[in-house]
């Protein structure tokens, strides 16, 4: 453990920072998850429509710097392919 003042403040403020991303990535995995489930059931203006959201929550993630531009671009990509298949 950190005996100076300044490190242990910084121990704190990266403590929440990690519990807001985790909590940020979890909120994206299941807006995914929706969609992919959106898309299982060939339901196609469902999935349209949880693509959207997963897509703004995604751009949201990047802005917010949680995750990086070029992995928001793939996930996005990837569930796209998936619904335009439908």
């Amino acid at each position: 453990m950190a005996n100076i003042k300044s490190q242990l403040k910084r121990i704190k403020t990266n403590q929440k920072a990690t519990d807001r991303n985790k909590a940020y990535k979890s909120e994206l995995k299941t807006y995914i998850r929706q969609t992919n489930a959106a898309i299982a059931t060939g339901d196609k203006e469902k999935a349209v429509a949880a693509l959207s959201l997963a897509s703004k929550k995604l751009d949201k993630a990047v802005s917010k710097g949680v995750i990086h531009k070029n992995q928001a671009a793939n996930r996005k990509s990837a569930i796209a392919k998936k619904v335009s298949a439908l």
